[in-house]
C-alpha cells in the first residue's frame, strides 16, 4: 500500500494522515505502528489547533522545557491545552478519520512547569489507535475548534468519517 501524506506546515511540524499497514509474522509481532497517528493540540484560549508531531515523544513545542507534574493543583496558573491523538484509516473509498481521543495538559511557562497524567495520555492514544471517538469531556468551544480543523484539513477524509466523530465536533 502505497504512503498518502499530506503535510501541514503549522508550527514546524508534518501531519502524517495515512501510514503503512504492517503485518508482523516473527520478529517484531506485538509491535505498534504509529505511522498513522498524529498530534494536533487545542490552544484553548486562543482557539487554534496545529499539529505538532514531536508530542509523540512528549517533545513537541508545547511540552520542550517543562517538567510535567501528575497534581493539576501544583499548577494553578498553567494555560490549558488539549492533545487530540489522531488515528487514520482506509475504506475502499479512502481515508478517514477513525479514532480520535482528547486529553488535557496545562503549561505555566514562567515556572516551567505544567500538569498532565501519563496514564491518560497513553490511554487515550490506544482508544485512539483502537478506533474509538473520545471528545465528550472537551469543552464546546474547543470541539468546534477541532472539528473545524479536521473538516478543513481534508473534507473528503472529514466526510468518510463515522457520523459520532462529525456529531460530537459539531460540525455538518
Amino acid at each position: 500500500m502505497d504512503l498518502l501524506n499530506n503535510n501541514i506546515k503549522k508550527k514546524g511540524s508534518d501531519f502524517t494522515i495515512l501510514g503503512k499497514e504492517t503485518v508482523h509474522g516473527g520478529y517484531g509481532a506485538g509491535t505498534l505502528n504509529l505511522d498513522n497517528m498524529s498530534a494536533v493540540f487545542i490552544d484553548i484560549e486562543a482557539g487554534e489547533a496545529f499539529v505538532d508531531m514531536g508530542a509523540m515523544h512528549a517533545r513537541s513545542e508545547v511540552e520542550k522545557g517543562i517538567k510535567f507534574l501528575p497534581n493539576k493543583e501544583e499548577v494553578p496558573n498553567g494555560k490549558p491545552y488539549w492533545l487530540v491523538w489522531i488515528t487514520v484509516d482506509n475504506t475502499e473509498e479512502g481515508p478517514y478519520y477513525a479514532g480520535v481521543a482528547a486529553c488535557e495538559l496545562t503549561v505555566d511557562r514562567s515556572i516551567r512547569r505544567g500538569y498532565k497524567s501519563l496514564p491518560e495520555h497513553v490511554n487515550k492514544m490506544d482508544k485512539s489507535l483502537k478506533r474509538n471517538i473520545i471528545v465528550d469531556h472537551m469543552d464546546e468551544k474547543s470541539k468546534l475548534v477541532l472539528g473545524k480543523f479536521l473538516s478543513e484539513f481534508n473534507k473528503e477524509m472529514w466526510d468518510l468519517s463515522n457520523q459520532k466523530l462529525r456529531d460530537d465536533l459539531s460540525v455538518s
